[in-house]
């Protein structure tokens, strides 16, 4: 199915009010799928300054993601990239060793909306918010304990995230 029908289906979903089967929906043609993974439900309306989709549970416990009613009012490969943001945290909630540690949890997810490296189908995303999540990528490395273990262990990541950046400028 090309871009633009999933794209009407995801819209009429919307006109319906079933923005939980949208995304479930959107999940399996995406493959961000995941055994783990307990539903969506649903959190205050987001507003184009401000999206917020977390994740919610128990360590070694089912998770749930919770996103905005209105979550597909925003572009759909935006979207699509902050559910494989939550469902890499529904991963590392799930499967030992988890990843107790926030800044890292952070890091691997927003590392994967740059580089796709977990769910390669998931859509491109504008320059301007490749830039935002690669900023973001970077606070959360430079929250990790400076030259400790974390940042030993994504050094090599972070000098591609920087190169990533330096590309995104001479756009």
């Amino acid at each position: 199915m090309n871009f633009s029908k999933i794209t009407k289906k995801v819209a009429s979903f919307s006109v319906e009010g079933k923005t939980k089967e949208a995304a479930l929906w959107l999940l399996q043609i995406f493959d961000i799928q995941d055994d783990y993974f307990a539903g969506f439900e649903y959190r205050e309306k987001a507003n184009p300054d401000f999206i917020l989709m977390t994740t919610e549970g128990e360590f070694g416990e089912p998770q749930k993601i919770r996103i905005p009613e209105n979550t597909f009012e925003f572009p759909l490969p935006l979207m699509l990239s902050l559910l494989a943001h939550e469902m890499v945290h529904v991963r590392q909630k799930t499967r030992q060793p988890y990843i107790l540690d926030r800044n890292e949890r952070e890091w691997q997810a927003y590392y994967q909306m740059l580089f796709k490296n977990v769910f390669p189908l998931v859509p491109d995303i504008s320059p301007y918010h490749k830039k935002a999540f690669a900023n973001k990528a970077l606070e959360y490395y430079n929250r990790m304990e400076p030259n400790g273990a974390l940042q030993q262990k994504y050094a090599n990541q972070k000098q591609e995230v920087e190169q990533f950046l330096k590309t995104l400028e001479n756009q």
